[in-house]
């Protein structure tokens, strides 16, 4: 027979929480508040200075674009100089293609983040 009372065990582990640290309820509403804050920040700029035009979303994806595609194509480039110089097949272009690659997404992303 089970009982829908709590038992001893249920007591502890609350009493472990309280003793460990934060309550993560707390933590969740200050979250929540966190993302209502932001919000009004972003909803008043918008109120402020207005939609960006159209023109500056698409020069976005262009220079977004091409962050991504110049690292990637120095890797390509530099690795099949390498592979020649050393005979060593298409290792080395491989390798530092995906890391060009790698180092553009990054770079996307830093940008995306930075507006």
């Amino acid at each position: 027979m089970t009982s829908s009372r709590p038992d001893k065990t249920d007591n502890k582990r609350s009493d472990q929480t309280s003793e460990q640290g934060a309550d993560p309820r707390r933590e969740d509403h200050q979250d929540v508040t966190r993302a209502v804050e932001l919000r009004q920040e972003r909803r008043a700029r918008w109120a402020r200075e207005g939609e960006r035009p159209i023109w500056k979303n698409m020069s976005m994806f262009g220079a977004l674009g091409w962050l991504i595609v110049i690292p990637t194509l120095i890797g390509v480039f530099a690795g099949r100089w390498l592979d020649d110089k050393l005979g060593s097949g298409i290792t080395i272009t491989g390798a530092l293609t995906f890391l060009g690659a790698c180092l553009g997404f990054y770079l996307a992303w830093k940008r995306m983040n930075q507006e």
